[in-house]
Order: C-alpha cells, then structure tokens, then sequence
C-alpha cells in the first residue's frame, strides 16, 4: 500500500520538449482533477525544482530528440528524475520520459535492431505484473524509433512484439511507458502532417491508418488513462492511497 502525505500540494511538475507541446489528455485528467499544471521546459531555459515539496508528482513527455542526445538540457532531465525516485513522489515518464527514467537507472536506449519504427497503433500484452495491477488497452499509439532496456529494479508492465519493455514499474510511484495515451485527435493531426516524413520509414502505419485505428482502440485507450490517473495521482482532494483490488475491473 502506498503512503502520501495528507498536506497533498494540488501542483503537478510537467516538462515539455517544444515550444508548441502541451501535456494532452494527461493534462486535461490533471485540471479536472484539481491539480495545476507546472509547466517547464528545460530545453528553453526553464529549471528544474530541486525537492517536488510542493508538486504533488511530475511528468516528463515526449520529443523528437533521443535520450542519447549530448545536449545539456537531456542530461539534466535525466539526473533530476532521481528526485521524485528518491522523494517516493508520483512520476510518470512518457516515451522519451520512460527511456529517461531507464536511463536514469543505469538503462539503455537503442534502436530496433532491423530498423523498425512503431508510429501508429500497435499490440500491447501486460505481463503478470501489469495485469495484476489493471486491466491494458490491447492496441496504444506509438510513435517512436528508439526503446529502451529493462533497468535494474524495474518491473515490466507490458511488452509488445517489436519494442519488448512497453511499461515499467519503479518502486511504488514511478512509471515509464512507451506509448502515447495523451494523445488528442488535433495532436494526432499535428504529428502525422509536421512530421509526414517520418510515415515511410520501415514499419510505420500509413496516415490513413492511424485516424481509421483510433475510432476502433482510442475508447479502451481513454479508460485505461483514466483508470490509471486514479491510482497513480487520484485527485488533488483525495490522493491515491494504493492500487485497488478493484483497479483491475
């Protein structure tokens, strides 16, 4: 059972990685959760708190830079994340965020050894662990040409058949995963046209494909976040407490 302060500040630390970013539909769980979004950008100057005292947890999304990349602001972000590990505080890492956090953990990020990409929706299976804990869509959005390995501690979640680790576990608080449940349609509109170029490389989904496949798997991806936020962050009235028998249902 997880333990959180009863004082739970009602601000959420979230670090974006473009000037135009925005957290999605995990920011939109937040706000309607009470919380207010912290938004940084460290890429652009922005710094990094150095105790989340007064965040109640933290998200760190996705870019299309790599977790290998030199710049500074890359290496920062990956050494802050032993903050919210070592404060036991909600973090949720999401694609470059989740290869951040297996990094952080003595991790690496590679490509896929034939070269293939996940952009599109693709199969997602939670291992024991993962179903234990809830119930998983069975297809999620991806859009992603590097994965990461399975750090020391961590707990794999989900796989997939391409991208083996989809979802880890860190201790009681900290998540990674692979895939984009805070995905919006404008978003998805936005990626597929800015970043058309990035549709023909080897194993991702033609255009058509991405907005045909979210009518059918976006519903069961939406319950998933939702079902997820409750017992990673609850609200900033009621925090979660732990993951309940009853998450998953």
């Amino acid at each position: 059972m997880l333990e959180r302060n009863n004082q739970h500040p009602a601000k959420v630390l979230v670090v974006l990685h473009q000037e135009t970013s925005n957290p999605g539909r995990v920011g939109q769980q937040l706000v309607k959760r009470g919380f207010e979004l912290d938004i940084r950008r460290p890429r652009f100057g922005d710094p990094l708190p150095g105790t989340l005292a007064d965040h109640a947890g933290s998200v760190i999304f996705g870019g299309p830079m790599s977790a290998n990349d030199t710049d500074d602001f890359v290496k920062q972000e990956i050494d802050w994340i032993s903050v919210p590990l070592k404060e036991n505080k909600p973090f949720l890492g999401i694609c470059l965020g989740a290869q951040m956090l297996s990094k952080n953990l003595g991790g690496q990020v590679t490509g896929h050894d034939d070269g293939l990409v996940e952009i599109g929706y693709y199969p997602l299976e939670a291992t024991q662990s993962g179903t234990d804990l809830m119930k998983w869509p069975q297809q999620v959005y991806q859009w992603h040409r590097e994965g990461f390995s399975l750090p020391t501690g961590a707990e794999l979640l989900a796989s997939s058949p391409t991208y083996k680790n989809q979802a880890i576990r860190v201790g009681d608080n900290a998540f990674g995963i692979q895939f984009h449940p805070e995905l919006t349609y404008a978003m998805m509109s936005r990626w597929t046209t800015r970043a058309a170029s990035r549709l023909v490389l080897p194993g991702a989904k033609k255009r058509g494909e991405h907005f045909r496949e979210r009518f059918v798997y976006d519903p069961a991806v939406l319950h998933w976040l939702d079902n997820f936020m409750d017992n990673w962050i609850g609200y900033a009235s009621e925090p979660a407490s732990h993951w309940s028998s009853h998450s998953a249902k």
